[in-house]
């Protein structure tokens, strides 16, 4: 399983939005719900507990995760392919072939999947304060269908990227392709909004920098960070929803300013 997480917690944006941000709050609820009812929460008492419950995750991610092998061949696993994924615990049963699933609609399924309460609060905090801001001004459609289509193109790139590799079987979940895309379309809206943030090499102090200098940073670091194996985390899925937002954000302010005029010979 690769997870995604888009920033170390302890940031926060000072300024107030000035709408109630409806998208927002309904992503976080709808996403805090999933975790609720599955097992990753670790309270649904269907899925067991001990060993039973970690064998059930490593299945429930598997069937609602977006896997780069099922998007590129637009086909669930076979069972032979099920087979070179490890199981979480030697005690596991082998994976079941899901032959129902569409591999299209697991990439928004996976959006709202979440490996545990730090995999989900680590993406949330980022959406909950850097979401209403992006959502104000372009408004709650185009806000959700930007977030989605952001969340899939990540999604999408990532399976390409790992097209053959030891990767390409195993499930992505996490929300945080499409949160880096509402980070990326933050800087390009507003780069020099104060951003509260909470610096670990000085003991977790409180200090005020550009949203320019705090999102710039954290992009650099998930750039350096894509060769990294093992890790678990799906660092090119930052990269990506991050670039897509703000190159996405930056043609519709673009085009708002210079709009054509239609004028014809």
């Amino acid at each position: 399983m690769a997870t995604t997480a888009p920033a170390p917690a302890g940031t926060r944006d000072v300024r107030p939005p000035e709408r109630v941000p409806v998208v927002t709050w309904t992503l976080i609820g709808l996403s805090l719900l999933v975790l609720l009812v599955s097992p990753s929460a670790g309270l649904n008492p269907r899925y067991g507990t001990g060993p039973a419950r970690v064998c059930a995750e490593q299945r429930y991610e598997q069937r609602w995760g977006a896997v780069p092998a099922e998007l590129t061949a637009n086909r669930p696993l076979t069972r032979d392919q099920l087979g070179r994924l490890p199981p979480a615990l030697p005690e596991c049963p082998p994976l079941p072939p899901t032959p129902q699933k569409l591999p299209v609609v697991s990439v928004l399924t996976a959006l709202f999947v979440h490996a545990g309460w730090a995999h989900l609060l680590g993406n949330l905090l980022f959406l909950f304060v850097f979401g209403p801001g992006v959502e104000q001004r372009f408004g709650r459609v185009r806000f959700l269908l930007g977030y989605l289509a952001v969340g899939h193109l990540a999604t999408y790139g990532w399976a390409l990227a790992q097209t053959g590799g030891p990767e390409s079987v195993r499930a992505l979940v996490g929300a945080s392709g499409a949160i880096a895309g509402v980070l990326g379309a933050y800087l390009r809206l507003y780069p020099k909004a104060r951003v509260t943030t909470l610096v670990p090499a000085l003991l977790f102090l409180p200090l005020r920098f550009p949203a320019w200098l705090v999102l710039g940073l954290w992009f650099l670091l998930q750039w350096l960070s894509v060769r990294q194996s093992g890790t678990g985390v799906a660092y090119a899925v930052h990269v990506i929803g991050f670039a897509a937002g703000y190159l996405g954000t930056w043609a519709a302010v673009t085009l708002a300013r210079n709009p054509r005029t239609g004028a014809s010979e």
